[in-house]
C-alpha cells in the first residue's frame, strides 16, 4: 500500500483547492426589457426567450 513519505503542508493543501471557489453567475441584458438574465433560460420578468413569448406550463412535469 503507497504511503506518503512527508506529510503534506498546509500551503500546498490550500494551493490545490485554490481552483475550487464559486464564481458569480453569468448575467446577460434580456433583449426584450433590457433586464438582467441567467443566458439561456427564459426571463423571469417578461416570459421572453430569444425574442418569442413562452407560455408557463399548465400542469407542472413530474
Amino acid at each position: 500500500m503507497a504511503v506518503p513519505k512527508r506529510k503534506t503542508s498546509k500551503a500546498r493543501r490550500d494551493k490545490r483547492r485554490a481552483n475550487h471557489g464559486i464564481s458569480t453567475p453569468r448575467l446577460q441584458l434580456c433583449p426584450t426589457c433590457r433586464r438582467p438574465k441567467r443566458p439561456h433560460r427564459v426571463c423571469p420578468n417578461c416570459k421572453t426567450y430569444k425574442g418569442r413569448e413562452i407560455e408557463p406550463l399548465r400542469i407542472q412535469a413530474p
